[in-house]
């Protein structure tokens, strides 16, 4: 008995995308418009996921030219450019076998999707630390020092010791490990754009709670950078405890 395209749709939306292949194939034969419409849909399903699973290998590289090491740690930071709010940097130790697909740099992702990445690096990572540093002390070293204090900070959070670290584009100064500092690592590299995911979500969480308490910025929209009603409430207003004023100097008088 010929199975409805309903039953069909169902079967192929509750069957594992890595077989999908076998569903596919199974109903080749069936010339019905509305099963080639689906058959084609699922087919470019697996081959997204295909070419998802190869860039995903690509990102591994620099993981396999220091397979090694035992300890690969990824570090990246959020948040050297608002106009309010702490620089957040991440460290992250990903498994050897780390399988988990769509890991990019958080820039490349929507909201949602680090979301749910978060959710999974915090699963399955063998470490994660994380590192905060508030906007006084951003503008008593500057920015580039608060980065570098952040970057310290979380590696010193990690319940693991890393045997390497993979940075994003930096040497960390005063930090007594093998460094690699990458390019636009946070696209090159699975663990520092983990790393760029876990330190995202984690200050956008903040300046969003943030929001409820100063009001009048649109922290939870701009989360601290320089949107346009952001600058007019800093004009009219003036600074929240949360800015940073070695950084608002061009917007409100001395």
């Amino acid at each position: 008995m010929e199975l409805t395209i309903t039953a069909i749709k169902n079967e192929l939306e509750l069957t594992g995308i890595d077989k999908l292949p076998d569903i596919i194939n199974k109903y080749r034969a069936d010339e019905r418009t509305g099963v080639v419409k689906l058959l084609d849909k699922f087919t470019k399903k697996h081959e997204g996921y295909v070419k998802e699973i190869q860039r995903t290998f690509q990102m591994q590289t620099y993981e396999r030219k220091y397979q090694d090491y035992q300890a690969i740690c990824g570090i990246d930071e959020v948040g050297r450019g608002p106009l309010a709010g702490p620089v957040v940097a991440a460290a992250v130790i990903l498994p050897k076998d780390c399988n988990i697909l769509y890991i990019n740099d958080s820039k490349q992702l929507t909201e949602k999707k680090r979301e749910e990445l978060y959710d999974q690096i915090m699963e399955q990572a063998v470490a994660v630390g994380v590192g905060s540093i508030p906007p006084a002390r951003i503008d008593e070293i500057n920015i580039l020092q608060a980065t570098y204090e952040a970057m310290r900070q979380a590696i010193g959070n990690l319940s693991v010791k890393p045997d390497i670290l993979l940075n994003d584009a930096v040497t960390i100064p005063q930090v007594e490990l093998k460094q690699v500092p990458i390019i636009k690592g946070d696209a090159k590299s699975i663990s520092i754009a983990a790393a760029s995911i876990i330190a995202k979500v984690t200050r956008d969480r903040l300046m969003t709670a943030y929001d409820k308490i100063f009001l009048e910025y649109g922290f939870a929209s701009n989360k601290g950078y320089g949107a346009k009603e952001h600058i007019e409430a800093i004009k009219t207003i003036g600074p929240s405890p949360i800015h940073r004023l070695s950084f608002l100097k061009k917007f409100i008088a001395e």
